[in-house]
Order: C-alpha cells, then sequence, then structure tokens
C-alpha cells in the first residue's frame, strides 16, 4: 500500500522530505477549499426589498402616497424561503375557485420586484420561479396542492405566460386549467436582435456597464456613454437598449392599477422600483437572460402530450389528472408587436397538438389592463362560470 506514492518501508531520512510534500500539498488543497468555500459564500447574495430597506423609515402617510403601495391588493403576506422573503396578495372566499396570477417582467410580485428580495446569485430561469410559486402556494393557510384541494387555476401575462406554462409542464397534476395572456415562451429567436443579444450577453462587457444602460432605458433617459470607454463591438451597447426585448412599458405608461389609486400606474411603479428595490435591475436582466421568453417548445409539448393522453378515456376522474378543460386557454393583443398574433397561433397550436383555444382583443401587449372586463368575460366562458 503506498499514501502519496511513498512505500510503508523506505528509510526515514528519505521518507521525511516526501512526507513534508505530502503534508503541504494537503495544506495547499485545503487553502484552496476554504478558499473556494468562502469565494462561493461571498458570491450567494440576498438583497432585501423595500419592505425592509424603505418602509421602516416611512410614516404611515408616506406609505399610503406610494407609487406602489405595499397594501395595493388585499391579503398581503410576506413568505420567507432560502431564495429571500417573496410578498404574496391572496384574498377571496375560501370556498372559491382557487386562481393564481403570475405577472410580467417588470411589475411587481415576483423575485426582485415591489417587495419581495432577490437571489442575486441564482439565475431567474423556470426552476426558480417554479420554486417561487410552490413557496406562495404552501405558505398559505389553505390547501392549494393537497389531494382535496380542487387543485387550482393558473394565468401568466408574458413573461408570467411562459413562468405558468414552465410550471404546468412540471406539475400538471397540481393544476386545473392553464390561460395565457400575450405569454412568453415561444417568441421566435428572429425578433431578438444581435443588439439585445449583446445587451444581456454575460462577460463581453462589463455588468455594471450593462446594468447602467438598462436602467437608463427604463427610466426614460437617453443611454449614456461619455464616461465609458469607446468598444470595440459592431453594435453599440446604447443602440442595443434602444432595441431592448421588453418594450411594453412604453405602451401601458399610463395605465392604472386600480382608478382609486391614482398616483399608482405601470411605469410609476417601474421608476419606484428602479429607485428603491436594489435588485430590481439584476433580476429585470436575469429574467432577460435565463427566463422562459424563448425556446419553450419541449415544455408546452409536454403540456400538450398530457392533454391529448388526458382527453382519452380512462378508469381516472378528470379531477385525478389535472387540466380539467381539456384545453389550454390563450388570449392575445391584436396590435401586440412584442407577442405576435399570427406567430403565437401557428406555434401553440402545434407544441399544444391543437388542445388550445385562441382569443383575441382589439389592443396591444397592455390589453389585460386596459381591456380588463373583456379578458374576464373570455376566462369566464372558458371555466363555463357567470362573469
Amino acid at each position: 500500500m503506498a499514501i502519496f506514492g511513498l512505500d510503508l518501508n523506505p528509510r526515514r531520512d528519505q521518507q521525511l522530505p516526501l512526507l513534508a510534500a505530502g503534508l503541504a500539498s494537503i495544506a495547499v488543497i485545503i487553502a484552496f477549499r476554504i478558499s473556494s468555500s468562502s469565494s462561493i459564500r461571498t458570491t450567494k447574495k440576498l438583497i432585501p426589498s423595500p419592505r425592509a430597506t424603505l418602509l421602516p423609515n416611512l410614516s404611515e402617510r408616506e406609505i399610503k402616497e406610494l407609487p406602489y403601495p405595499p397594501d395595493i391588493l388585499p391579503g398581503a403576506r410576506d413568505a420567507t424561503s432560502p431564495y429571500g422573503t417573496i410578498r404574496v396578495y391572496e384574498w377571496g372566499p375560501e370556498e372559491g375557485r382557487k386562481v393564481l396570477l403570475v405577472h410580467g417582467i417588470s411589475t411587481p410580485y415576483l423575485f426582485g420586484r415591489g417587495y419581495s428580495d432577490t437571489p442575486s446569485d441564482l439565475p431567474h430561469d423556470a426552476r426558480l420561479y417554479a420554486s417561487e410559486i410552490l413557496i406562495a402556494l404552501t405558505s398559505s393557510n389553505l390547501s392549494w396542492t393537497g389531494g382535496s384541494s380542487g387543485r387550482f387555476s393558473l394565468i401568466g401575462y408574458s413573461l408570467g405566460g411562459g413562468i405558468a406554462a414552465a410550471f404546468t409542464s412540471s406539475f400538471p397534476h397540481l393544476v386545473s386549467s392553464l390561460i395565457l395572456l400575450a405569454p412568453a415562451g415561444l417568441l421566435r429567436p428572429n425578433h431578438i436582435s444581435t443588439a439585445s443579444k449583446l445587451l444581456y450577453s454575460t462577460g463581453l462587457m462589463p455588468e455594471s456597464l450593462l446594468e447602467f444602460l438598462v436602467r437608463r432605458r427604463l427610466e426614460g433617459g437617453p443611454p449614456s456613454l461619455k464616461h465609458v470607454k469607446t468598444m470595440e463591438q459592431n453594435t453599440a451597447a446604447d443602440a442595443a437598449v434602444e432595441e431592448e426585448l421588453p418594450k411594453q412599458e412604453s405602451l401601458i405608461r399610463t395605465a392604472r392599477f386600480e382608478n382609486t389609486i391614482p398616483q399608482v400606474t405601470v411605469a410609476a411603479a417601474v421608476q419606484w422600483q428602479l429607485k428603491f428595490h436594489q435588485g430590481f435591475i439584476k433580476s429585470f436582466m436575469s429574467s432577460i437572460r435565463y427566463g422562459p421568453i424563448t425556446e419553450q417548445h419541449r415544455d408546452w409539448a409536454r403540456i400538450g402530450q398530457r392533454l391529448v393522453t388526458r382527453n382519452v378515456p380512462t378508469n381516472k376522474t378528470p379531477e385525478d389528472e389535472g387540466l380539467q378543460n381539456s384545453k389550454v386557454l390563450i388570449i392575445c393583443g391584436e396590435h401586440d408587436s412584442i407577442i405576435i398574433k399570427d406567430e403565437v397561433v401557428e406555434d401553440a397550436a402545434r407544441a399544444l397538438q391543437e388542445n388550445v383555444d385562441f382569443r383575441f382583443v382589439d389592443a396591444g401587449h397592455e390589453f389585460p389592463i386596459t381591456k380588463s372586463e373583456e379578458v374576464v368575460k373570455y376566462i369566464a366562458d372558458f371555466w363555463s362560470v357567470p362573469c
């Protein structure tokens, strides 16, 4: 037997130098592991939301006057997790239909938005968002996922549509119906310009510069590179910002969340997050880099196959198998320049094997806010309930 390549029976004077070298090697390995572990620990970072950094310093009147007050919706609660605290709003009759709504990329509730913390060391991908949904559900006093829960309906808008589809593909037995509003997920790559790919790339330019440019774009001001050295890329970084993927903010700038709170608009909420949520930009960029926005055909196909299988008569009751409506409902804006109606119809129908109903609204990407009554009517019809 040998240790570090040493014979156990050599002369002692020959063994000591090698033994010392072996011990030195062990020390180096231990030091490296300690260093690596320390490095990993320092990169794991939770960025607290304004719930912790801002609200404690404000009076009740100042809190009520915020562009995004913490009680904007009833039933506010904070769910703790290894990924940070998330804000959840849960209300309605306990015996009623359970519905979970997942919003778009910049409006509050998801990680790094509103009053939810930012796990800045983790990619904001479908896995993280699936975990967030499960955290929201399992932290409730109500049963959302048990066999006697009746399951829940899942509605996703824009990025939230991609998140909802990805979640359903993995947990179809938990979802009673799936409704997607102008959903991401199947966005064709040709709509993402080279400039946008550059802006949301990693390693090509300093991250601080990219964050600065994205912030300038969302703030509505012209990107400025006067403090930045000229770069050699074919596409200028400021042009990349101008062509950034999520352009919906310009479309719904004055749309209000609630008529009784006139200071709360989509644009005001975004500006407030930019100013007071230190993790907002990081989460925003990570969602574009890693979120379920494009090339999610495999997940959608799994839903389609599930629906095909479910529609074959078995000994199981419909409630046992989830997705009780037998189809997915997709609502699109006729004039949406982000999620193109005709492309969604073609790509979603193919992925879901025609197990889908489409409805269209005479509006752009902002239709869930500006045409909410029409959207609610389509959903009620899909559920076969009175509106």
